[in-house]
């Protein structure tokens, strides 16, 4: 029953959020502020799935400069945890499949993030200019996850090159944000789903990249962020015991 409230509920939530967008957005249509607006709305789904969300290190990402960020894409649950830790004038990328999704794909559009072909291989070179030039000309930063796919508990899969690519050629930097792992935790049907950390990591300097180099930078990327979510897991198991024998305590 719990689970069926829950959907219901989310299923309201896009609909309300969907419509007063269109008509929100009608006078400025695309703009990237939207994002962080609507993002300010998406952050407070945790509560409806009953997951105590941490959040921090946001004081180090490089506003108001550009940046691109990047972070670990584990589920649909990811909607639930990362919107909180988007800055002010960032869009992400998604694909372009994602504009037949009802409601979420009509809004994703007109708040103004960016949708690319990635089945076309020949149209990475134009789209990864395009990015760069909106980056510069529009003031903005980039979300992406370099994964490419969700890991649906597989670990931090390979980057891709792409968001490298990107950040060496507009000349922002890096910024990664990790979340502690979902896969399994999350249960609809439950109460409590307990503790989930993001943190924003601090800014990665690509002025001595090129662009041969960024398989580099990707990998170099890929080890500290696998060695924070390791360090949040950490974390989240000890805080969870403790808040189980706080409960026990309450309880006797």
């Amino acid at each position: 029953m719990l689970k069926v409230i829950r959907l219901l509920l989310a299923a309201v939530f896009m609909v309300v959020i969907t419509l007063f967008a269109l008509v929100y957005c009608l006078f400025s249509p695309r703009d990237p502020k939207h994002v962080y607006f609507f993002c300010r709305w998406f952050n407070q789904l945790h509560k409806l799935i009953g997951v105590e969300l941490i959040q921090r290190g946001v004081d180090k990402a490089p506003t108001p400069a550009n940046s691109v960020y990047i972070s670990n894409h584990q589920s649909v649950y990811d909607f639930v945890t990362s919107p909180g830790m988007l800055r002010p004038r960032t869009v992400s990328l998604g694909k372009k499949e994602l504009l037949w999704v009802p409601f979420f794909g009509q809004l994703y559009w007109i708040t103004g993030n960016i949708l690319i072909d990635r089945q076309d291989k020949s149209k990475a070179r134009d789209t990864l200019q395009q990015v760069v030039e909106a980056i510069h000309q529009r003031n903005l930063s980039i979300w992406a996850y370099p994964e490419g796919t969700r890991s649906k508990g597989r670990g931090l899969l390979p980057f891709k090159t792409g968001a490298f690519r990107m950040a060496i050629a507009a000349g922002v930097p890096i910024t990664p944000m990790c979340v502690s792992t979902t896969h399994n935790k999350i249960n609809l049907s439950r109460k409590d789903n307990g503790i989930v950390i993001t943190e924003m990591l601090e800014p990665i300097d690509v002025s001595g990249y090129n662009l041969n180099q960024a398989r580099e930078l990707a990998d170099h990327c890929h080890a500290l962020m696998a060695e924070k979510i390791a360090q949040l897991d950490k974390e989240v198991a000890e805080l969870e015991i403790a808040k189980g024998q706080e409960r026990k305590v309450q309880r006797s």
